[in-house]
């Protein structure tokens, strides 16, 4: 299940650099398909994940982030259209042993929370008891590697206005995960300022 997804990795064409303390590293699939990642350089962790795929013209598509959000400074007309401040923002950030969510701007206790596994649809459910907030998400790691999902793993608490969720993550996905480090560690990474990054 994971040497599949290892697999996918190792065939893309993979370039790598370092940047602001993080390592960066695009893929390219044959298929068109992008994935970008930043890591932490102190600790490897993922700080950023995001795809993007080939629109029908063939253009560039817009980056969906599965990790991390888009700290891009944004447009006037992005700014004039952006939501309010005040609305829940859901994003997610991993810890060395979790699959984490945040969601800010929610104000409510966290006992207000129920956090459930759907086995049918393959996701995670978060519903307030005042009706004020429902969210329902996936975890594309589980899904990767063909996982059940367990309620028994979800933990979640709540402090400055956000909703703090986490997943342990189980065995495979951590065997996994040194996998592909030991994978990235075998790409040369050029450093910023450096005027190419080929391939590998």
């Amino acid at each position: 299940m994971s040497s599949s997804w290892l697999q996918y990795l190792q065939s893309a064409k993979k370039t790598a650099l370092v940047q602001d303390g993080r390592k960066k590293v695009h893929y390219s699939f044959s298929d068109g398909t992008e994935m970008a990642e930043e890591y932490d350089l102190k600790d490897s962790q993922l700080l950023v994940r995001k795809w993007r795929k080939k629109t029908t013209l063939g253009a560039a598509g817009k980056w969906d982030f599965e990790v991390g959000e888009d700290l891009q400074s944004t447009s006037l007309e992005q700014t004039l259209l952006k939501e309010s401040s005040s609305n829940p923002i859901f994003i997610r950030k991993d810890t060395a042993d979790s699959f984490q969510w945040r969601v800010r701007n929610i104000p409510y206790p966290v006992e207000t929370y129920d956090v459930t596994v759907d086995q049918e649809q393959r996701c995670c459910i978060i519903r307030t008891t005042n009706k004020k907030y429902y969210k329902k998400f996936t975890i594309p790691d589980i899904d990767r590697l063909k996982l059940p999902l367990e309620q028994s793993a979800i933990s979640k608490a709540h402090a400055n206005n956000t909703l703090i969720i986490s997943y342990s993550k189980p065995s495979e996905v951590l065997k996994m995960e040194k996998d592909v480090r030991q994978e990235l560690l075998k790409l040369k990474a050029s450093k910023d300022g450096d005027m190419e990054c080929k391939p590998s």
